[in-house]
């Protein structure tokens, strides 16, 4: 399992997953990218990444120059031409930074145009997620919106695993069936939910009978230290240990359903 998304409900903590399995997998001396493409652009944060690193990212969405050289068009343009399939080969490593051998991107936001419009931007970031999942070697982590914006049919199929974070509540898991629903549309074949924010086994009951056909990896606790470490800035990985061990057993089962 190399190609990850991690998709949810906006505040479920889809972000605190994905900063801990990059950081899982790091530590396991393997090559990891993660991918920021939630428009809060908060994973380099849950990361731990230190300010002036965070500084010198910038959004691929919104590099207007380099839209306009790799696809043609400008920035805003709709219903005019563009090459639908751009080099990005270079991109990753351009316009990435590393930290503890994680390297992060943003993708940025699709301003107007509704999902799937056909612009240059989305027409880049598509490219280059095909590219990421495709093409390269790392570990990928996907930050993701409870959009799927960024995945065409092209890749889908491609990803090893489709994780939907949810927390005890049943507005956070119809969002997740309407994620594996769009999922399943356009060719994901591994969707998984994984439980956060869990307080006891009734929270975990909650969520398993819900979830219906679609498998639970696992669950993390509702963790005062994760909220600490938001607050101040620190990586999930360092401040909350038990998050970290159970996100070690959601790796592991994962892994079995390779």
């Amino acid at each position: 399992m190399t190609k990850i998304a991690v998709a949810g409900k906006g505040g479920v903590g889809k972000t605190t997953l994905a900063a801990l399995l990059a950081h899982i997998y790091a530590q396991q001396s393997r090559p990891v990218i993660a991918v920021d493409a939630d428009p809060a652009a908060c994973l380099g944060y849950a990361l731990g990444l230190p300010q002036e690193l965070l500084d010198r990212l910038e959004p691929i969405s919104e590099m207007e120059a380099l839209i306009y050289e790799r696809t043609g068009a400008k920035p805003g343009t709709y219903g005019g031409f563009f090459k639908l399939n751009p080099r990005v080969d270079d991109l990753p490593d351009r316009f990435s930074v590393e930290y503890r051998g994680i390297r992060l991107m943003q993708l940025g936001v699709i301003e107007a145009g509704g999902s799937g419009c056909l612009c240059p931007e989305n027409a880049l970031l598509k490219a280059l997620v095909t590219h990421l999942i495709l093409y390269r070697d790392e570990v990928l982590i996907l930050d993701m919106e409870a959009g799927l914006e960024h995945l065409g049919r092209a890749t889908a199929s491609a990803v090893d695993g489709f994780l939907v974070v949810v927390e005890p509540g049943r507005r956070s898991l119809e969002t997740a069936r309407q994620i594996a629903r769009l999922a399943a549309d356009i060719g994901v074949r591994r969707v998984f939910v994984v439980g956060n924010k869990v307080r006891g086994e009734e929270d975990r009951a909650f969520i398993t009978r819900w979830a219906g056909d679609l498998p639970v990896l696992g669950f993390l606790s509702h963790s005062p230290e994760a909220i600490a470490a938001d607050m101040e800035g620190k990586a999930i990985y360092e401040a909350a240990p038990r998050l970290v061990e159970e996100a070690k057993a959601i790796v592991e089962a994962l892994e079995r359903q390779a």
